[in-house]
């Protein structure tokens, strides 16, 4: 299996959580921590992972992820699906 990932244009990133399979996740790069998001089949998981620590957080819908991530990513983050 090859691990393949692709860049997601911020404006995109609600489109792709709302099609997000099980088996896929999206990765945000901040300039101080990390952010996965991945979807189970009732709800996201969103972990937001500082240094050796984890936070993790549990969404109904992609509205409420949004939501969250609006102050989570920095202007200068960097996006991707795999």
């Amino acid at each position: 299996m090859t691990f393949q990932e692709r860049a997601i244009p911020r404006e995109n990133l609600e489109k792709f959580l709302r099609t997000l399979d099980s088996d896929e996740g999206i990765r945000i790069d901040n300039n101080t921590n990390h952010i996965f998001v991945n979807k189970t089949s009732k709800r996201y998981c969103i972990d937001i992972s500082t240094g050796d620590k984890d936070e993790f957080i549990y969404k109904n819908s992609t509205t409420e992820v949004m939501d969250l991530l609006k102050n989570h990513i920095d202007q200068a983050s960097k996006i991707f699906s795999y």
